[in-house]
């Protein structure tokens, strides 16, 4: 999952910290950085912001989405999914508000700084777009929370006031950005900028809450909030044109289609890319490193579900191919949107140019191995917290979509806006154009019945943005809160499936035409191999059914199905599962906090 070291100065961090330490205060100490000696200056405010960056990071992986295959890691979304997470078990909810009083402590304290206006607004901006993000969060998963713009302590009363509505949250959250969008500037460290949050950032983040809002509300009628949701939406549109007005940023297109998308993912120089608007710079000489590596094989695989939504290479539909349920591994990858080879592991792949092995799926996890963000350079794979390719954390593909989405919601997109936004994203892989009319008159029956909320003239071109979405996005962390937004929360119920294996016995996984896995109902059962030839059945990788991790579903033929959901079958009750339960510790720290929807039996 997620691993992300940020760059911080170590100082920062220890401002941080004594900052807001009350019995450090308290003492006598002439050296010590105390708010009386600090938050003079800009530079003083900048140093304390330098420690919010923590607080974000770059995603490689959609954990607990309906993208993923087999999964042998724990989460709380997991246990969800299959009854056995209660209040009295979960957990969450207190980081955040530490880290919101980390902020609020710097904005108390803004009456004691002198020095030109439009530094300390810079930096006051920063802290605004840290606090909406942390709120965000807070609201995506819990609705109503309370909300704090000072730094509170343990003896104020206010501490155990009960949620603000979602509709006040939101609003401040909202203000706080739009005070950002308005007062940031470029905060070029090292000449590297796109490591600090910017204008664009601020924009992007902006756009992002917006559009989720205005979905948000549309679709989830429990909250009585449908007749706000067209306002944050035409937001959602504006702040993306705004983005896409300034001309800072384009898609990263050298004409080299798979290559350009794959840089994205797999770079250790992302300061100079066109399309990166914020990222994590991941450095071996400062020791900033990720775990990306494990997204190949550690705890998880992709979906055939996701595999299926990426389109042919003429732009149609692969699941209107009249085979395509039976279509092998090595199959799959022919004829596709050449971003699919670049999010599943294809067959053949080799994780050194220098090594003629090809690297082997993996069936216990369903075969869909994930490639994207998988470190393709040797030398940037370390191991273990060792990877020193950068992340983004937003890109401009991202506002692309938030401003073709949004106005298809809204019902006012044209052929020129998908021209200048998801053809845009079709166009650099070689992907023929989306054309508005043929998406309205020609829906894709697949799409209707996985999103059956989405309805209106435009409803084919809905589903295909949210095809593109799925498609350009995957693995970055945007999907379980996509299905989410969408009420469509029953498609994480759905046992996903593995390759299709048309018979027990041996498989070529690699497309050289040489057996290189054997599926077989046990050790005994010898029988589909036994007349291959001893040299090639001693290098078989075997895997058996009786072994547990998986079954066929057709017995002896079939998808790969992953056996824990065939044990422990997945559900999604609604409305309760779009939100967390807040801790039951919480509560009783604070009787006035109301449980979400249900959590509370």
């Amino acid at each position: 999952m997620k691993i992300f070291h940020y760059t911080t100065l170590a100082l920062s961090l220890s401002l941080l910290t004594i900052s807001c330490n009350k019995d450090f205060l308290d003492r006598s100490n002439k050296t010590a950085v105390t708010d009386q000696n600090f938050f003079k200056t800009p530079e003083d405010l900048k140093t304390y912001t330098n420690g919010f960056y923590r607080f974000i990071g770059g995603s490689y992986d959609d954990i607990f989405s309906d993208n993923i295959g087999g999964f042998t890691g724990s989460s709380s979304t997991n246990n969800m999914l299959r009854g056995t997470l209660t209040q009295g078990n979960a957990s969450g909810w207190s980081d955040e508000w530490k880290n919101l009083r980390r902020i609020n402590y710097m904005m108390d304290h803004l009456g004691t700084v002198t020095g030109d206006q439009a530094q300390i607004d810079h930096y006051v901006g920063i802290a605004r777009f840290f606090r909406a993000y942390i709120y965000f969060n807070l609201v995506r998963d819990y609705n109503n929370v309370p909300w704090y713009d000072t730094a509170l302590g343990a003896e104020d009363e206010a501490m155990y006031k009960d949620q603000d509505s979602r509709e006040v949250v939101v609003k401040h959250i909202m203000e706080d950005l739009e005070f950002a969008a308005a007062h940031i500037r470029e905060d070029k460290v090292a000449g590297n900028f796109k490591e600090r949050v910017t204008q664009g950032a601020a924009l992007t983040l902006l756009a992002r809450i917006a559009l989720h809002e205005g979905t948000f509300r549309k679709y989830h009628e429990e909250l009585n909030l449908q007749a706000s949701a067209d306002e944050f939406l035409k937001r959602a549109a504006s702040a993306s044109q705004e983005v896409i007005s300034s001309g800072k940023y384009k898609i990263h297109n050298t004409g080299a289609k798979e290559v350009d998308f794959r840089t994205l993912f797999s770079s250790n120089n992302l300061s100079s890319n066109t399309e990166a608007i914020f990222i994590q710079k991941n450095d071996r000489s400062l020791g900033i490193a990720n775990n990306s590596h494990t997204v190949l094989d550690w705890q998880w695989a992709l979906s055939g579900e996701l595999m299926e939504e990426f389109l042919t290479a003429d732009g149609k539909s692969f699941t209107s191919t009249p085979d395509y349920k039976t279509k092998t591994f090595t199959q799959i990858f022919q004829n596709r949107d050449p971003r699919l080879a670049e999010t599943i592991m294809p067959a053949g792949f080799k994780t050194d140019p220098n090594n003629p092995t090809a690297y082997l799926i993996k069936p216990s996890f369903g075969g869909y191995l994930q490639i994207k963000f998988y470190p393709r350079d040797p030398a940037l794979r370390g191991g273990w917290n060792a990877n020193y390719t950068d992340l983004p954390i937003m890109r401009y593909a991202e506002v692309l979509l938030i401003n073709a989405e949004a106005k298809a919601e809204l019902g006012t997109i044209t052929q020129a806006d998908l021209d200048a936004t998801v053809n845009v994203l079709r166009g650099r892989v070689g992907v023929p154009a989306l054309l508005l009319a043929t998406a309205n008159t020609q829906v894709d029956p697949v799409l209707a019945a996985r999103y059956p909320n989405a309805q209106g003239a435009n409803k084919g071109a809905l589903l295909e943005i949210r095809r593109e979405r799925r498609v350009e996005l995957a693995c970055e962390g945007f999907r379980f809160n996509d299905v989410l937004r969408w009420k469509t929360g029953d498609l994480l119920a759905v046992a996903p499936h593995g390759i299709y294996v048309p018979a027990l016995g041996a498989m070529d996984v690699t497309g050289d035409g040489n057996p290189d896995i054997a599926i077989l109902e046990n050790e005994k059962a010898t029988g589909p191999i036994d007349q291959l030839p001893d040299a090639v059945k001693t290098k078989l990788v075997k895997y058996y059914l009786d072994g547990g991790a998986f079954y066929l579903s057709n017995g002896t033929s079939g998808y790969i199905m992953m056996t824990v959901d065939q044990k422990n079958k997945r559900s999604f009750v609604s409305p309760k599962y779009y939100y967390k339960p807040i801790p039951l510790g919480q509560i009783t720290l604070n009787p006035n906090l109301k449980q979400v929807f249900g959590w509370d039996k």
